[in-house]
């Protein structure tokens, strides 16, 4: 069976439901240390995660959606669905009818603006966990040092929000919230300068007390979210493992402290449950090339940004880490197979996926990406195993001025296996889970516990295993491999990616290609 056909048959299947169950707690807290590892979860880098993962659940197979980047996680994270249903397949997006020269951020205040106008409020297709909470009459929290919170309860318009407020990187909806914070901690703290190696402690710091001093004051809302911006920051800085970057863990640690007090002096850490995960894991860039540069001298009209009208034929960049994706004008599929044959000789080439099937490619669907504005082509970096100048496994070639420099984006392990811990009096105690959940999990499991219905179906499922109150017979884990192959002067391509399927759900663990 292939990946594409063992999609469609799963997704006709019926979600897992706990009808006896009964949550605890009055509150949920979800907490996001973008691009936090596992592996650095120990008593002496991280002392208050570690106790969280001892006294709780750890999920040990946890898996980040692919393209492995914050936009894209953060929207699965909070709607509990891939790509092809939220309508954001990557940070950075060609939306011609919101900038026809260029990308656009898909995390962007304006593009956002523009995007929900023009779409009726559908720039992100399905309802965030905010949203929903806010529907049932409660007052919801967001705060993140990064705009990427700004996904998660976006609306300008707060007259359906009884009260709730969201913050991104120092702005806020409703704007007018922006004052009383300012007056309380100042202004939101500008990064540290490049040169000094130095985490993001200031603005994340910023973030947290304005959550739990400000965002709080009047009690702990029904949910909240404070999402942290390192270690993401500083590993890109430098790299995984490096001083700048554990120092970063230690501070995101500190600041998940911060919170937890905040819960003890208000009396309610026993009535809250509390989820922390990562948007993606991490890699190193051990070699770097200029990707726009190489399909020039191939012959390839290719542009990173248009500067007259795009024409039929040209052909646009978009860099995502550990992934490129490259949108055609015009969408002459004869050239789209020249430029799949082109990656598929080339040795920096992982896995690559298409909008209409090439030889020897996936498509859009295979990932879960078929979005209505998705590229033509889009491909994951080779990866390896190897480890980087600070001891840590994984890298990939990179689309950089230099290598050594952390990253992600690919469908190497190492950035799709995250981070995700619960704990709090609906969640069991002291388990390590080693049966496979994603981020795409976290929104339905919440919901559940809120016990607020899905107002659509969700492509996660309820974490059962991690619910103390639910005896349930977990199914095992299959885990399988499918390739797509093609002949190549002689060579064969061969891209593959590896599955696990387990409680009706599909978890990518990871995919890379060779030509040999």
């Amino acid at each position: 069976m292939s990946f594409r056909i063992l999609l469609l048959s799963l997704a006709l299947a019926l979600p897992l439901r706990a009808a006896d169950f009964k949550a605890k707690a009055e509150h949920v807290v979800l907490v996001v240390w973008d691009g936090m590892q596992p592996d650095f979860i120990t008593p002496e880098t991280t002392p208050t995660l570690h106790a969280l993962a001892q006294s709780g659940t750890f999920f040990a197979r946890n898996h980040a959606a692919y393209i492995t980047t914050t936009e894209v996680n953060g929207t699965a994270i909070a709607t509990g669905c891939y790509a092809s249903k939220t309508g954001i397949m990557a940070n950075r997006e060609y939306r011609p009818d919101v900038n026809l020269a260029k990308l656009v951020d898909t995390q962007g205040a304006l593009p956002i603006r523009i995007g929900d106008a023009l779409t009726g409020g559908r720039w992100v297709q399905r309802p965030t966990l905010a949203e929903i909470v806010q529907s049932t009459g409660h007052r919801t929290a967001v705060a993140g040092t990064k705009p990427i919170a700004l996904l998660h309860d976006r609306r300008f318009d707060r007259s359906a929000s009884h009260g709730s407020t969201v913050i991104f990187a120092g702005k806020t909806y409703p704007p007018t919230a922006r004052d009383a914070i300012h007056s309380l901690l100042g202004k939101f703290p500008d990064y540290p300068a490049p040169e000094l190696l130095e985490p993001n402690t200031a603005q994340n710091r910023w973030t947290a007390r304005a959550l739990t001093e400000s965002l709080w004051l009047e009690g702990v809302p029904r949910f909240s979210t404070m999402w942290l911006g390192d270690p993401d920051f500083s590993q890109h800085l430098t790299q995984p493992g490096s001083p700048t970057a554990l120092a970063a863990i230690r501070n995101s640690d500190d600041n998940l402290a911060l919170l937890l007090a905040a819960l003890d002096g208000r009396g309610v850490r026993e009535k809250t449950d509390i989820f922390i995960v990562s948007d993606h894991g991490f890699s190193t860039g051990d070699r770097a090339i200029d990707i726009l540069d190489l399909m020039k001298k191939s012959g390839f009209k290719a542009f990173r940004e248009f500067k007259t009208t795009p024409q039929p034929g040209e052909i646009l960049v978009s860099a995502l880490g550990g992934s490129c994706s490259f949108y055609v004008i015009g969408k002459d599929e004869k050239l789209i197979g020249k430029l799949v044959d082109w990656l598929q000789r080339s040795d920096l080439t992982g896995p690559i996926f298409t909008r209409n099937s090439h030889p020897g490619a996936g498509t859009l669907r295979d990932v879960r990406m078929d979005t209505a504005t998705a590229p033509d082509v889009v491909f994951s970096f080779r990866w390896n195993a190897t480890a980087n100048k600070s001891g840590i496994h994984g890298q990939f070639t990179m689309d950089a001025r230099k290598p050594g420099y952390g990253s992600h984006g690919s469908m190497s392990p190492f950035d799709i296996r995250n981070t995700l811990v619960a704990a709090g009096p609906d969640i069991r105690a002291g388990l390590r889970s080693e049966l496979p959940s994603g981020n795409v999990d976290v929104a339905p499991t919440i919901l559940h516990l809120l016990g607020i219905p899905q107002p659509e179906p969700m492509d996660g499922r309820v974490l059962m295993e991690a619910l103390a109150a639910v005896d349930w017979d977990a199914p095992k884990p299959v885990t399988k491999t499918t390739e797509i192959t093609r002949k190549i002067d002689g060579k064969t391509w061969r891209q593959y990616l590896q599955h696990t399927t387990f409680a009706d759900r599909i978890y990518l663990d990871e995919g890379n290609a060779s030509l040999k």
